[in-house]
Order: structure tokens, then sequence, then C-alpha cells
């Protein structure tokens, strides 16, 4: 009788998730189509000097009008030229349009009518998400998992990071693909894979979210470059015996002149917010900064002298 009722259930829950999964694979095959393997060509071939091969290809999505496509600063390395190449297998030829080091973002654009990913705000945790890439060149291919966490930015791999992690495997080859959710609509940017000595998954991926991405592939299609705001600060980590007590970073050193201090920052305080985001790190409050353009106005969460204060600064070019 156990038995025979464990078989129920089983069969109940098939039925339940069976409607899920067709809801799931329609959105997910649809944001395929707007994702490429790439191939950077390099001074001399595919290969760097003293023949140590690049990584096997990469990836890149569709990501605004006009053939423009968003891959990883790193995918493309010194290569002057670069390839798309297809579902089909077809080859097109790609123009790179600029590249942003700093955050490992680059832009490249084909003449080609590919479909265009939305981009749909930060997931939570925990949420289901996809990565489509061109694992080890081998072709596109999806992988699925969780979001394991949102806005890292100590992770170590670029200047400015605001990182999605997730435990959807990732290899070389998938760098500049699309991480997506149920909706199909893209999340982040793959961009990195935390190892320690195999270059290969082991469930600690990062992707560029995509308020960050659609920030600087803009800039990069109008302008070739990101441009970026100042505040004139440089900022401090706590100590551990400050951090028994607070939570933020101090305000190191100020210019005069600069945006911060017209703002009304003073030297020592503890920046514990920007944007209405917590900061823990110094990287916390630069990768925040950055999401902004000169011109644009941050707020910024102050303690000083055990009160919150809010302050409104307009960013410096």
């Amino acid at each position: 009788m156990i038995v025979m009722c464990f078989r129920v259930i089983f069969i109940v829950l098939c039925l339940l998730l069976l409607p899920l999964k067709t809801v799931w694979s329609g959105p997910i095959n649809k944001a395929t189509e707007s994702v490429v393997a790439v191939l950077p060509v390099w001074p001399g071939g595919y290969r760097r000097p003293g023949n140590a091969l690049e990584e096997p290809e990469g990836s890149a999505v569709a990501v605004l009008p006009g053939g423009y496509f968003a891959t990883n600063a790193h995918v493309l390395g010194r290569a002057t030229e670069v390839n798309i190449r297809l579902a089909d297998g077809r080859l097109r030829s790609a123009e790179i349009v600029a590249r942003d080091i700093r955050t490992d973002i680059a832009l490249i654009q084909v003449d080609l009518n590919v479909p265009i990913l939305e981009l749909a705000p930060a997931p939570g945790i925990g949420e289901r998400v996809c990565a489509i890439g061109n694992q080890f060149g081998l072709g596109l291919s999806v992988t699925c998992g969780v979001v394991s966490a949102v806005n890292r930015t100590n992770a170590g791999f670029n200047h400015i990071e605001d990182f999605i992690q997730t435990d959807a495997a990732v290899n070389p080859g998938g760098s500049g693909g699309a991480l997506i959710d149920m909706r199909g609509k893209l999340v982040g940017l793959l961009s990195a894979i935390f190892t320690k000595q195999s270059d290969a998954n082991i469930g600690v991926n990062f992707a560029t979210s995509s308020l960050l991405l659609k920030r600087v592939i803009e800039d990069l299609r109008d302008f070739g470059r990101v441009r970026v705001g100042r505040l004139g600060w440089s900022l401090q980590a706590l100590s551990p015996e400050e951090r028994r007590n607070w939570s933020g970073v101090r305000v190191e050193s100020l210019d005069p002149l600069g945006a911060a201090a017209s703002a009304g920052v003073l030297l020592g305080d503890i920046v514990v917010s920007v944007d209405r985001r917590p900061i823990f790190r110094p990287s916390d409050a630069s990768a925040n900064v950055y999401m902004r353009r000169p011109g644009e106005e941050v707020l910024l969460g102050v303690s000083r002298e055990n009160t919150i204060i809010q302050i409104e600064a307009k960013l410096a070019q």
C-alpha cells in the first residue's frame, strides 16, 4: 500500500511539472536565436605568440538594434578582426565597435537581423536561470541552475564588477554568452568562471548584471567609450574593530572641489549606501557609481556621528 501511494504521488508530480517544462522550454529555445559563436582573428591567426591556445572561441548576445552584439573584451583579446558563427554554421564578419576593459565588456556589430534579447531586472536569489553559450567551441548549448548571489563586486576579475553568481555550468567558450531567466529575458552576460586548479566549471560562475551591461553598451555604441562620472573621493575599508560597530566604507580623501565635497561629504564619513544599495567594501561603491553618467545624481547614504544622512551628489566628468 505504501509503495502504491508513492507511485501515485510520483505520477501526480510528473503531471504537474510537465506543463512547467513546456512553459520554460519555449522561451529558452527562442533565446538561443539571439546568441552566436565568436571567432576572434588574432594577428598571425587564431593562436597567441608561443602557440598558446586562446579560448577555443567565445560567445556573443544580440543586445541593441542595428546588429549590435555584446561579448567579453577578453574573448576578443588583441584581435583586430572577428567572425561570428550562426547556428546553421554560416560565418559572418563583424566589426569591433569598442571595448571597456574596466568591465570586460565589448561591443561588436554585424550586418545581420537577429532577435534582440530583452533585458530583465536583477533576479532573486534561488531563482532559476539558464546559461547559453558556445562552450569549448562545440556550438551553442544550454545549462541551467539557480542564482546563487547578486551584486558581487569582489570576485577579482575586473576593476568594475556587478556580477550575478550562478551554479549553471559555464566552461571556456561560454564567455560572452547569455544568462537568461525562465521568461527568456537577459539577466546577465556570462563573464567569468571561478576556478582553482583547472579552467573548468566548479559551480561558481559569474555574469555581468543586465544593469551594468546596459550602461556600458549604450555608451560604447554612442561614444566609443564609457563616460565615467566622478565624485572626487577615495574610500577605505573599515578595520575589523570598526566593523564591530559599523558597516560601510570610510571616506579617506576628498578633492575639495570635487562632486562629493561640494555635495557635503566630509572626511571620515562612513558611506553605507549608494543609490540605496548597501555598501560593504570600496568595490561596491565603485560599481554603483559606475552605473551613472556624468551630470547624473547619485544618492549617498552617509553615517556621521551615528546618524544616517542622505546626500545627493552630481557626478563630474
